[in-house]
């Protein structure tokens, strides 16, 4: 940019002393400088638009002597402050750069005259300027570079000089660089010069002086030929400071503008031309006083670039910069130093420029004026394209995903290396600690993982997190494994899949679910429980995840679908009994019936028997087959010969043929068709093959006895008796004991020899059978639910049953008196009169001839007709009947008494001592009875009491029984003691002794100690306790107690879960046997709290507690 300054100047062109403003002779001048116009009003302004041009500062115009500005008092060279160059002319060797408006005689000669030359004879003269200025070829020229001072002897004839009559004349010099300007010194042709004549008229508003301070605006009307830059009335030490170095030395160009010529008021008399000859402007020579502007930064100059002039005295524009500068002006710092602000030299500072700190990392640099006040004036310099990975003011840091390598030096060209950090578990893309600082937590190279990542380069899951991703915000997502059913101890999941890491039988992603075919997720070691459905009474062997709960059958209930429903039963395994009575009989053939013995098992089933002579046979009708399948065919019988009866036909009548599509599609004729023996050493016979029976048709299994032996017997009409034809199913051949294969080829499993082992076949095939175990007992529930698909309804005889609840295990009713079958829905043998009060017995005869009549009997006088019944009136303790189908008259003693009551016997009905009568208030059973061949008298017991006078209290029952009024009652134990065992519970006290199924408690109440659950309900578990994470005391061995309710542990401190197995959160160390102890993570090199089993901390760049 251009800069100028404007300075007026007036000109008295008179012999005669100066006039006031208006007389003849006044003439201006005004000068420029760079820069203009700040700091003036708007009015001053205009000023400068019109007449002359006032800017930022102005000058003051000393008349007399020289006045020069003030010079540095510098005595040292650049090293050691500030620096200036030589002042000279800057004129010289510019010639070339000097401008004018207005020349005389540049365009042809022109005449112009001097008044001042009023005593010489010429007093006008030429001007020809078309050429330069030579003393003899052309004397006349007075071109502009004519200022320029050469000291020639000839100086007085050489100037400058204007038109004739021209204002506004302007005098510039183009400077090709800023140079330090100091004195502006021109000598008029035309004495009696002014700056102003006139101030007041001329610049009204201006102060004429004098000046405050240096850089006031004043208008001065003096003569003045010396024009300095500095006024010498104000003291500065150091010109050269900014304040006055910008606004007042500074200059790359220079205008001088002559604005007025003082005419004295000729020209308004006198228009002719002659007149203007004599007012024009004329300078003789000019010197623009300074040096090259280097800000002190260099103490000598060379050439611009462009400009190869060599004049002798000749100030150069180029400064030869020091400090560490550059530039025309030594206005900039050098390359790569920048590390402080540029600032010109100040007295012995020099203000070099600072070298950048880039640690060999960079080559160039800039000034950032924030950091260097940041840095409270320290430094500012900042690093250009940091090479090697490096950023930062002074490459000092790595770039991101890189850091320090700690041992290397930090000008190493291999100080960054790359972060290995996985960029989906990083947290900022993978970026790592760039640099060590302990105090705050960095630890160079340190990865920084997502909040659920772990790893040396953050390239893993924590424990219990998984899927890994750039996209998920912390790395990893939760495996969300359900601690009930995740194996304890280490990562509970797969940190790919997330599937967590399930107990035995746990399934599901997040261990939340039992496997199939089982239930109640828990803290069990193995997570569930089987459902342990029922084989038969359950659809199928799922439950309830809850609960438990099978789906059951109809009418079959409880959570294994193992019970039936009150009202129902399960059959047992000969449940399927066709009596030989209700068969149809061949030639020969009759009943034969048999009495029960009070309080003896019977051995058949029924009414009794059937005699079948050899030769004969019987037809069995079948109309009632469960299910589809294969069945043992078992004879019952009673041998009555000594010899084994050789040949018995069994031959099974189907309604038609079999077709090949039906379950017994395979049946071949030797099936239908089989022959047994009879061993006089056995009850029952099985047949060799098992026959195939379909559910929904009738058969006719015909029973044949052609042989009783081929070998001479002496047995006339030998014969048997046959009790009944039983269907057994072929167990084996049922999907709850097979595996695969068939027929011959069956493979069964594990509860097929269960089965065989504890001989629950062979238990259920005799009439008189040992009591049944619990296994049998459950296998054959299975057996009958697969088979009827329900359970089956008791349908208990209304008037012969004392209930419509049935025994579950085969449905047995509870009949009334000398009421028999499972319904109760006959008489038994014997007895007669079936009623809402049971059966009456048929009495021993009471007289040996019908008829007979004594003084205390009164009897009917004629026989009953056969099949009716009369009840006669007896004395004493007996009751008479008489039954017409027998002969004679028949007696028994009432309940609770003994005796033979036939008259004449010698003997009569007593009571029964047990113990004490009937009516004693002591009495416990309902009958007695005295062997005929012992003559031991044995009581009928009520349940509940033993001995031979029902005198004690029966296994399972306690009581007082020796007192009047006493009675034996159950042992409250919650069916946790065996019934049968005498020593289970206290006889007296009726505390329970001998707890079973893990009980304990006086009522078998608790579960024992080292088992949880619930004991009324045979529910009893053995803790399962980490001995290393419970307390002591609560152990012995390997074996510990938790809580009876819940299964609860005690653990250790810092030990959690119900089995004490796994370390609380930030603490490890569980086999210490005293508890877990802190983890105790370095909380500057690890990323928590928390640590594994083997006290590894969750670690960023290596590992250590």
């Amino acid at each position: 940019p251009l800069f100028s300054l404007n300075i007026c100047f007036f000109f008295f062109f008179s012999t005669s002393p100066a006039r006031k403003t208006g007389e003849k002779g006044a003439g201006g001048l005004a000068a420029a400088f760079s820069p203009p116009l700040q700091g003036l009003s708007p009015r001053l302004q205009g000023l400068a638009m019109g007449l002359l041009q006032v800017f930022a500062f102005s000058f003051l115009a000393l008349c007399g002597a020289q006045v020069r500005a003030q010079e540095p008092e510098f005595s040292y060279g650049c090293a050691e402050g500030s620096c200036y160059p030589a002042t000279g002319d800057l004129l010289i060797g510019r010639a070339q750069k000097l401008s004018v408006t207005s020349t005389c005689g540049l365009h042809k000669p022109e005449p112009y005259c001097i008044v001042s030359h009023l005593q010489e004879d010429k007093k006008c003269f030429i001007c020809n300027s078309q050429d330069p200025y030579h003393e003899t070829l052309n004397p006349d020229s007075h071109l502009i570079e004519n200022v320029v001072t050469t000291f020639a002897p000839n100086r007085l004839k050489i100037w400058w000089q204007s038109e004739n009559g021209v204002e506004n004349v302007t005098i510039q010099l183009d400077l090709e660089a800023e140079f330090h300007f100091t004195h502006l010194i021109m000598t008029f042709k035309v004495r009696n010069s002014y700056f102003a004549y006139d101030c007041e008229s001329s610049f009204p508003g201006i102060s004429t002086g004098p000046m405050k301070k240096v850089d006031d605006i004043i208008c001065d009307s003096q003569v003045c030929f010396d024009i300095s830059c500095l006024d010498p009335a104000f003291r500065i030490e150091d010109p050269y400071s900014p304040g006055y170095r910008v606004n007042l030395l500074k200059i790359t160009n220079l205008r001088i503008k002559f604005v007025k010529l003082h005419t004295l008021g000729d020209n308004l008399l006198d228009s002719r031309m002659e007149i203007r000859e004599k007012y024009y402007y004329a300078v003789y020579d000019m010197v623009v006083r300074g040096n090259c502007f280097c800000y002190g930064h260099a103490s000598e100059c060379a050439p611009v670039d462009g400009v190869n002039e060599e004049v002798e005295g000749m100030v150069h524009g180029h400064c030869m910069c020091r400090h560490n500068t550059k530039g025309l002006n030594c206005e900039q710092c050098m390359d790569f130093y920048h590390d402080l602000p540029w600032r010109p030299a100040e007295g012995r500072n020099s203000n070099a420029c600072k070298k950048c700190h880039c640690n060999e990392h960079s080559s160039s640099c800039h000034f950032d004026m924030a950091v260097y006040l940041a840095t409270g004036n320290v430094t500012g310099g900042v690093c250009d394209d940091c090479q090697h990975n490096t950023m930062g003011r002074n490459c000092e840091q790595c770039k991101p995903f890189y850091f320090q390598h700690p041992e290397r030096d930090v000008r190493d060209p291999n100080l960054c290396e790359r972060c290995t950090c996985d960029p989906a578990g990083s947290q900022n893309g993978g970026i790592c600690d760039s640099y060590t600082d302990f105090s705050t937590g960095l630890i160079a190279g340190q990865c920084r993982c997502k909040l659920h990542v772990e790893g040396e380069h953050c390239e893993i899951c924590k424990e219990g997190f998984y899927g890994l991703s750039a996209e998920d915000p912390f790395g990893c997502k939760s495996c969300a494994c359900n601690p009930l059913g995740t194996i304890p101890g280490g990562s509970p999941c797969d940190s790919e899949t997330g599937y967590c890491y399930c107990k035995r039988l746990v399934t599901g992603q997040h261990c939340d679910q039992c496997l199939p075919e089982h239930w109640g997720l828990s803290n069990d070691l193995d997570g569930c429980r089987p459902c342990d459905c029922d084989l038969g009474g359950a659809l199928n062997n799922s439950c309830s995840a809850e609960s438990g709960q099978c789906g059951c059958r109809p009418h079959v209930i409880g959570r294994q679908c193992n019970e039936v429903e009150s009202g129902y039963y399960f059959t047992t395994l000969d449940h399927y009994i066709y009596e030989a009575e209700d068969a149809n009989f061949g030639p020969g053939v009759s009943i034969a019936e048999r009495q029960y013995i009070q309080d003896r098992i019977p051995s058949w089933t029924g009414a009794g028997f059937v005699r079948v002579p050899e030769g004969a046979y019987l037809e069995f009708f079948i109309d009632n087959i469960p299910y589809s399948m294969e069945y043992d065919i078992l004879i019952r019988y009673e041998p009555q010969l000594p010899d084994r009866w050789e040949k018995a036909v069994i031959t099974v009548q189907r309604p038609g043929k079999i077709p090949t599509s039906s379950r017994c599609g395979n049946t071949i004729p030797d099936d239908d068709n089989q022959v047994v023996s009879l061993s006089p050493g056995s009850r029952y016979v099985v047949l060799p093959r098992p026959v195939c029976f379909e559910k929904g048709v009738n058969y006719t299994v015909r029973l044949e006895l052609p042989q009783y032996t081929s070998s001479d017997s002496d047995v006339e009409s030998p014969y048997t008796l046959i009790d009944s034809l039983v269907l057994m199913p072929f167990c084996k051949s049922l999907d709850i004991f097979t595996v695969g294969g068939s027929g011959d080829g069956l493979v069964t499993n594990s509860a097929w020899e269960t089965f065989q082992r504890y001989r629950c076949l062979e238990n259920s095939r005799s009439v008189v059978k040992t009591p049944m175990t619990d296994v049998c007992r459950n296998i054959i529930f299975s057996i009958s639910a697969l088979l009827h698909q329900t359970g089956l309804a008791c349908e208990c005889d209304p008037q012969g049953s004392l209930s419509s609840v049935c025994d579950p295990n085969g449905g047995q009713c509870q009949c009334r008196p000398n009421v028999v079958g499972r319904t109760c829905d006959r008489c038994a043998p014997g007895t007669f009169g079936f009623g809402p009060s049971g059966c009456r017995p048929v009495w021993v005869p009471c007289l040996r001839k019908a008829g007979h009549r004594s003084a205390n009997r009164s009897l009917s006088p004629e026989p009953s007709e056969p099949g009716s019944v009369n009840i006669l009136s007896c004395d004493g303790f007996f009751t008479m009947v008489v039954y017409g189908s027998l002969s004679g008259d028949w007696c028994r003693c009432l309940a609770g008494y003994y005796g033979d009551p036939i008259i004449g016997s010698g003997d009569h009905c007593r009571p029964c001592p047990c113990p004490d009568g009937p009516d004693s208030g002591r009495q416990f059973a309902s009958s007695c009875y005295q062997d005929p061949v012992t003559l031991q008298l044995a009581c009928v017991c009520h349940p509940g009491y033993i001995g031979s006078r029902c005198d004690d209290c029966a296994p399972g029952f306690f009581g007082n029984p020796s007192d009047v009024g006493g009675s034996c009652q159950p042992c409250r134990c919650h069916h946790n003691i065996d019934t049968t065992d005498p020593e289970a519970c206290d006889k007296e006290t009726g505390r329970c002794l001998r707890c079973l199924y893990h009980t304990e408690g006086e009522h078998c109440q608790l579960c024992r100690a080292g088992y949880y659950g619930d004991a009324l309900r045979q529910d009893c578990r053995k803790c399962v306790c980490n001995y290393l994470g419970t307390v002591p005391e609560h152990c012995n061995g390997s074996d510990c107690q938790c809580d009876k309710t819940m299964g609860q542990c005690s653990c250790l401190p810092n030990v959690v879960g119900q089995n004490c197995d796994r370390c609380a959160p930030d603490t490890w160390q569980l086999a210490s046997g005293t508890g877990c102890d802190p983890c105790s993570c370095d909380p500057a090199h690890s990323f928590g709290p928390s640590c594994n089993e083997v006290r590894h901390c969750g670690w960023g760049r290596g590992h250590r507690a």
